[in-house]
């Protein structure tokens, strides 16, 4: 009867056994760490990056514990604050001579500690908040009215290149304030020029006026592309952020929009305030040009471009002529995909553009056959070629970009041109940094609550319900560790309302062995014999413990839909608290049970505290 099964024991043993697994890397701590990723597309992060380092810290006689290299870059472990303070200002020089522009993003960061075998399974540790582990918090505010003003500056270009291709006069184009103002010399041209920018422009609306004897028309934009151009540079702004988050090394960064026109970004992990305010501030825009055919390609940096071109450097560092006239900005590629090359089967990128940037490529493509294209990322005055390919043919809305090393070089492209600028500048508003001190002293009071409550409950119920309650305690431990163990594996962020969900679940899990308990307890003063008491209570007592469990998750789920922040995660932790609890409370407490009286033949009495029982006679 109080039996169980093979497989629900096995079962048990092996939640137990992956519980423990997923929890261990938990306890082994984080180091201070420099954190090193590839900032310009010339850089390149990889083992022979790792060996100078090396090289470079035993030349400065700075010890480190370990250097790894991931898909993030490469992290050099120490045993201090302060090493790390000096190791971090070596690799920067090394890396970043005075004179030149930055290739590398050297940042302070910490890491965790967990052992090789452990991250060889895919036992990582929790992604600690920015309460929890300190970092940077930046709230920011996009300029949308410069986001307006770049957009009707676009418009002022595509106007003068569709009335120039209708063939109609006009006497200059213009931006004045919030308006787009052309000039006419007569009333035949202005009409002309009316009708079809009425037809190709609907995100705008026109007016004819005077002024004197000027005949001109306004243009407006209209509320709702206004509207439309206002969230189309906060979500840009929002994406290019995430990947420039990324050369920082900051775990499960928060970035999210903040009523209209504001961002909050947070970095947990992040110490280095400046370097961070530096990468999420940097303002980088992309455009294409022609490379310069007419002249002798340059052979060194040294060399003097000619009239109307400039010197930038390919991916692969060598140097190249580019005319400094734009053909087009990263404004007209609506979007950008890693693929492959249908013909050579090697990696290319697959790029799309709107209605105006196919117009012009397809009549420069037309027109440069057989010539070199470059695409360039421009940083801070700054020109790098991200790619340069030869025209093959014309090129319309959809063309590719080949020749590129590996799939990763791809993506990386990709994402460049999908937000590698800033669709509108940003203002820092508000900054504030959280020490790992500080940190650490929340988790500290986090972990006491949660123990004091733990021991607490486990005292109570060892005294009242004595060995049943001393099993209770078992499972309600075995509880807290499947749900360190599951938030662990699921990669979750734990901050301060996350523990507060932790120490919530410890009292809530506890109601349904007392549910169970209090059942057996009432079916031996009814008479029941142990046994029949025993699996009475786990039987009915489920029911209830089901519709509790039920109610309150609803509760954690409308939480996690509705709430934002800090309360998505309280009822992340809550709802899986609800599940870990019914696993141990009516899996694991009975498995228990059964190990210490399933196998008795005859069970005179149950250690369940006072109960006066005594079997009924028939």
């Amino acid at each position: 009867m109080n039996r169980f099964p093979l497989w629900k024991n096995a079962l048990v043993v092996l939640a137990i056994a992956l519980g423990t697994l997923y929890t261990l890397p938990n306890f082994f701590g984080q180091s201070p760490a420099v954190q090193v990723s590839a900032q310009g597309a010339t850089a390149r992060v990889d083992s022979t990056l790792e060996a100078r380092i090396e090289d470079t810290l035993h030349t400065g006689g700075i010890a480190f514990t370990r250097a790894t290299l991931d898909e993030s870059g490469i992290k050099i472990r120490f045993a201090d604050t302060d090493t790390q303070l000096k190791a971090r200002d070596v690799i920067d020089h090394a890396l970043n001579p005075e004179g030149q522009l930055p290739g590398y993003v050297v940042a302070l960061n910490l890491v965790p500690n967990s052992p090789h075998w452990l991250t060889a399974v895919g036992a990582l540790p929790m992604y600690l908040g920015l309460d929890l582990s300190g970092g940077v918090h930046f709230l920011l505010q996009v300029d949308m009215k410069a986001a307006i003003t770049k957009r009707l500056d676009g418009y002022v270009s595509e106007m003068r290149g569709t009335l120039r291709e209708r063939r109609v006069y006009y006497d200059g184009i213009a931006r004045e304030g919030n308006r787009v103002i052309l000039h006419f010399h007569d009333e035949a041209a202005r009409q002309a020029a009316h009708k079809f920018l009425e037809n190709d422009y609907h995100d705008l609306l026109f007016k004819d006026e005077e002024a004197g004897a000027d005949l001109l028309v306004a243009a407006t934009l209209k509320q709702e592309a206004l509207t439309t151009i206002q969230d189309q540079a906060l979500k840009q702004n929002i994406l290019a952020l995430r990947n420039r988050v990324n050369e920082l090394g900051a775990k499960e960064p928060i970035i999210q929009q903040q009523g209209a026109d504001r961002i909050i970004v947070q970095l947990p992990g992040v110490q280095d305030t400046a370097k961070a305010k530096d990468i999420i501030g940097r303002t980088a825009t992309l455009e294409i040009r022609l490379v310069d055919e007419e002249h002798p390609g340059p052979t060194s940096l040294t060399d003097t471009p000619p009239f109307g071109s400039e010197l930038v450097l390919e991916r692969n560092g060598i140097p190249v002529f580019v005319k400094k006239q734009v053909v087009l900005t990263g404004d007209v590629i609506t979007d950008a995909g890693a693929g492959f090359d249908s013909q050579t089967n090697r990696p290319s990128v697959n790029i799309s553009m709107d209605s105006k940037g196919a117009r012009i490529i397809r009549e420069v493509s037309r027109e440069n056959l057989k010539k070199r294209m470059a695409i360039l990322l421009i940083e801070k005055g700054h020109a790098e070629a991200i790619s340069v390919a030869t025209i093959q043919d014309e090129l319309g809305a959809r063309f590719q970009i080949t020749g590129l090393r590996s799939p990763k070089e791809a993506n990386d492209l990709a994402l460049l041109l999908r937000a590698g600028a800033l669709a509108a500048p940003m203002d820092f508003l508000e900054e504030r940094t959280v020490g790992p001190s500080l940190g650490a002293e929340n988790i500290e009071r986090g972990f006491h609550s949660t123990w004091i409550g733990f021991a607490a409950i486990a005292t109570f119920m060892t005294v009242y319900y004595l060995l049943f309650g001393a099993i209770s305690v078992m499972s309600l431990g075995i509880n807290v560790l499947l749900l360190v163990g599951l938030l662990s594996l699921l990669q979750a962020t734990l901050t301060l309302p996350g523990m507060a969900g932790i120490a919530l679940t410890v009292g809530m899990a506890i109601d349904a062995n007392v549910l169970i308990n209090e059942r057996i307890r009432e079916e031996l003063r009814n008479g029941n014999s142990p046994g029949a008491a025993i699996h009475a209570g786990y039987d009915r007592a489920f029911g209830t413990i089901l519709d509790s469990n039920v109610t309150t998750g609803i509760a954690g789920i409308a939480l996690f839909a509705f709430g934002s922040g800090p309360v998505k995660g309280f009822a992340v932790v809550l709802v899986l608290g609800i599940l870990t609890s019914m696993f141990s409370a009516v899996l694991v407490s009975r498995s228990l049970v059964n190990l210490v009286y399933g196998s008795r033949r005859k069970i005179d009495k149950l250690s369940i505290g006072n109960v006066d029982w005594q079997r009924k006679s028939r």
